[in-house]
């Protein structure tokens, strides 16, 4: 008996080997997911139970809000895609953001 742990995967085929290597990284990615949409859920619900305290507040729940409806529009909508744009540049000009 060796204290050494015995690596299976070299042991395996080829093509077992890509088959646990994909359901790794399917597992890693869902996992990512998950906690993403748990960190999204805990975002949102501080900025609807948290009132801002300035414009500049206001405007950082604004700036989530639009983000979110831009992901939303079709590529070929420029039209509200440089809206949304043209207001994030007033939000920078006008909080003194970048």
């Amino acid at each position: 008996m060796t204290d050494t742990p015995v690596d299976l995967d070299k042991h395996r085929g080829m093509a077992a080997q890509k088959a646990t290597d994909l359901r790794r990284a399917l597992a890693e990615v869902e996992s990512n997911v998950r906690q993403l949409r748990e960190r999204e859920a805990d975002l949102e619900n501080r900025l609807m139970t948290v009132p801002a305290a300035s414009w500049s507040e206001a405007a950082v729940k604004a700036r989530y809000l639009l983000n979110l409806y831009a992901a939303s529009l079709p590529t070929e909508d420029t039209r509200h895609r440089a809206l949304v744009a043209a207001l994030f540049d007033d939000f920078a000009r006008l909080g003194g953001d970048s």
